[in-house]
């Protein structure tokens, strides 16, 4: 087996800011297909199984590009949450705009100098999966889509937590592992509003989508319910394979730091490296 190399990158956010990432690659010199992982809210590219992830997708012979969200709030160290005004004024339109930036410049050449892949892929966790299915939707050259327990909608927040955003113009995000507290601002209820019923639209992209594409979801989700995954896969076109994973949670049992698998995450990341060698190989 050819050693995967890691490269980090450092390109300009959608917020100006530095977009921070890293290419697995057994090559660089050729157009190898790649796959660009999204991390969820409160994520980050290097939370519990994402390096797992991406190292089995590089090990198949596929680049693999991770990265955090401009508004991720994660900092230099890929660890702490260090950036706390980056995440209070993140969106999904941010977000979106950050993977059309990765996109470019994995195209261009401009990646840790990893030639422009002969085919590409997108694979996106929770609200990371809703924006991959927006980014596949509006970029027909994406060849495949996996999503792991992606949202439906935009349209999450309860009535109480709203009216207390427009009181406060901030609310609280609690990280419940380091006990961190980071603000939300007005931007992304804004964002929603104006953006929530058109080019946020999630089910309305889905419905866009005529490419391979896998849903994975826990059957025992706690942050989004299955439904969600149903509403997709209904929404979407007949290339869609839908897999509910029997006991999986949000993470499939995954933790961070890393404490090792779980038989419903092994079976998540099995059905997605084999989709990911079968439809960009």
């Amino acid at each position: 087996m050819a050693t995967v190399k890691t490269v980090p990158f450092e390109v300009a956010g959608q917020d100006g800011g530095p977009l921070r990432g890293e290419v697995r690659t057994v090559g660089t010199g050729s157009g190898r297909p790649a796959v660009i992982l999204c991390h969820g809210f409160k994520g980050f590219k290097d939370w519990g199984f994402f390096p797992i992830l991406a190292q089995r997708v590089a090990n198949a012979g596929i680049t693999t590009v991770a990265f955090n969200f401009s508004g991720s709030g994660v900092g230099p160290d890929g660890e702490t949450f260090s950036e706390p005004e980056r995440f209070g004024h993140a969106t999904h339109s941010g977000d979106l705009k950050d993977v059309e930036i990765v996109i470019r410049a994995l195209r261009n050449g401009g990646l840790a100098g990893v030639a422009p892949p002969r085919r590409l892929g997108l694979f996106g966790h929770s609200r990371g999966g809703g924006t991959a299915i927006l980014a596949a939707a509006a970029d027909e050259e994406i060849t495949t889509l996996v999503t792991w327990s992606a949202i439906a909608t935009v349209h999450r927040w309860p009535q109480e937590r709203i009216d207390e955003w427009e009181t406060d113009g901030r609310i609280d995000i609690v990280n419940a592992r380091t006990g961190d507290v980071l603000p939300l601002y007005r931007d992304l209820l804004d964002d929603i509003r104006a953006h929530g019923s058109d080019r946020l639209d999630i089910l309305a992209a889905a419905g866009r989508i005529e490419r391979p594409w896998l849903i994975v979801h826990g059957e025992q989700d706690e942050s989004v319910p299955a439904l969600d995954a149903m509403k997709l896969s209904e929404a979407a076109g007949s290339q869609t394979q839908l897999q509910i994973v029997e006991g999986g949670s949000h993470t499939f049992g995954a933790r961070h730091p890393w404490a090792g698998g779980t038989p419903e995450l092994d079976h998540a990341m099995d059905l997605t490296a084999g989709w990911f060698s079968r439809h960009l190989s």
